[in-house]
This record gives structure tokens, sequence and C-alpha cells, in this order.
């Protein structure tokens, strides 16, 4: 997951920025429109790193200085963003009805700090006893709000807090095969380590002249007659996101080369049946 950006300032970087100041309404041109809609991995990213989503409308925007930041891409700039609070979309604790942040934005084709007009959508959490200060999950954790983002995002939220929620998945644990008594015939089993700890695995069955068919379970019962997840769910997204590309060669553990060649191909077939986790954040 993207690493997080610190929000505390030395003192003498906020006189600095406060000399910089930008108002967010001032001369300088539009901020330019995101290309490309956040994918449904890009907002679960941020869902599930944030603990706190908030909808702010940025009111002034103050430049950190390039001499003290790092990790800043190419074409990009740090600011202080000071945003009044319109509503909290997830998370509990006291925030101030006025929001402060770093987040890293665009520069436009002067090298001009963006314009923002727009409410944002911020992926946050808490300074510990400061509720006028927020951390941005990534450097770039906001978005501009609008309906259809804010319905795609409060469904995200709700997939990711629905009892029994499918868990991070962080590898897969073992792989086996065991053939059946039909030639064609057989099942594979992919058990898969969670950050939680919780079971999770993965069936693919197959039979005589019919393609092979396989199903997910997040629990200790595995569902050998179940249905692959749809695309764009919380459960697609915790394997098409992270499950490694390949099936590591220590976890295949068929004692037959034949059956350990196919787990490996079940695997792919797997990953094949998924698709790609499609992120257009940079």
């Amino acid at each position: 997951m993207p690493k997080s950006v610190p929000t505390h300032l030395t003192a003498a970087a906020g006189a600095a920025m406060l000399a910089l100041a930008v108002p967010a309404l001032g001369d300088s041109r539009p901020l330019p429109a995101a290309p490309v809609a956040p994918s449904y991995a890009d907002l679960a990213d941020l869902a599930d790193a944030a603990q706190l989503v908030v909808r702010a409308r940025p009111q002034v925007v103050k430049a950190v200085p390039p001499a003290q930041v790092r990790g800043v891409k190419a074409g990009w700039a740090r600011y202080l963003v000071e945003a009044k609070t319109e509503a909290l979309i997830y998370g509990r604790g006291a925030l101030g009805t006025k929001v402060s942040y770093l987040v890293d934005l665009p520069l436009d084709a002067r090298g001009k700090p963006p314009r923002i007009r727009t409410s944002m959508l911020l992926f946050a959490r808490p300074v510990e006893g400061r509720p006028a200060e927020l951390q941005l999950v990534a450097p770039d954790a906001q978005m501009p709000w609008d309906e259809g983002l804010d319905a795609r995002l409060r469904s995200v939220l709700a997939e990711f807090n629905a009892p029994g929620a499918p868990q991070k998945i962080t590898g897969v644990r073992e792989a086996i095969h065991v053939p059946g008594d039909l030639a064609g015939q057989g099942e594979t089993q992919l058990f898969l380590g969670t950050a939680s700890g919780e079971p999770a695995a993965i069936t693919v069955i197959r039979e005589p002249a019919q393609p092979p068919r396989w199903s997910v379970s997040f629990s200790e019962v595995v569902e050998a007659s179940g249905e692959p997840p749809r695309r764009e769910t919380l459960g697609w997204y915790r394997l098409a996101c992270f499950l490694p590309r390949v099936l590591p060669g220590s976890v295949n553990i068929s004692s037959a080369a034949a059956d350990r060649a196919r787990a490996a191909s079940d695997y792919r077939m797997v990953l094949e049946s998924l698709g790609p986790c499609t992120r257009n954040r940079g």
C-alpha cells in the first residue's frame, strides 16, 4: 500500500509556507481534470488504508518549499491545504470544522500551482490530539468529489465493513493437486495466507470433457460448488490485486511432477479468469 505522508511541520517550515501562501481561488490556472476516473482498485487501495474519509472544500493552498520536501514526482509539488470540513463519510472521532493536510498536486504547463474550486474526498488518518490536522494515506490521497464518485466509494466502504468481509491476501501458503479416478478429473486446492490469519482457499474442480471451474472461500468452510467472485467486488480485489503472478514452487507440495504441473496450470487459469487489477493512480 502507498506510504503515508507526515503532517508535522517545523515552525520554520510553517513560517516559510505562510510566506509562499497561494489562495485556492487566486489567479493560477485550474487544476487539470483527471484523464481517467479512479478504478475500483484505486478506491479500494485508499479505503483499505484510511481510518477517515472526509469531504472538505479547500480554501487556502500553501506551497511547501522544494528544499523541505522529499519523494515528490517530477512535475508535481507539495502543498499544505487548509479546508472547510463538509462531511465525515467514514470513520469515528473528533474532527474540526476546518482541517489541514499535506498533499502532492500536479503543476500546470507553466509550473504554477493548482486552482481548486471543488470539494475534495480525503483518505486520511487522524493526528492524535490534533482534530484540525489530517494525515493522508498517500501523497495524492484526495480526489475531486462528485455524486457518482461518492456513490461508488460508499459501495466500496460498505463491502469493507460488511460482516465476514474478505481479508487481505498475503500470498499462497500451500498448493496441492489431487487427481481423480478418471482421466481429466481432479481437484486443486490453493490455501492462501491472510493478514488477519483467517483461512482463505481457492478450489479448482476438473471433470472429464468439461472446462475447469473454480471458487474461493474466505472462511473455514471450503465452498467447492461456489462461483468465482464478480469483477470489481472486494473478493475479486483481494485476489486479482494481491495474488503473486506466478505460483511459488516452494508452496507446490504435490508429490508427482504431473500433479505439480497441474496445480501451477490451475493457478494460472485462476489469474486469467480474474483478469488484470487496473489502477489508474500514478
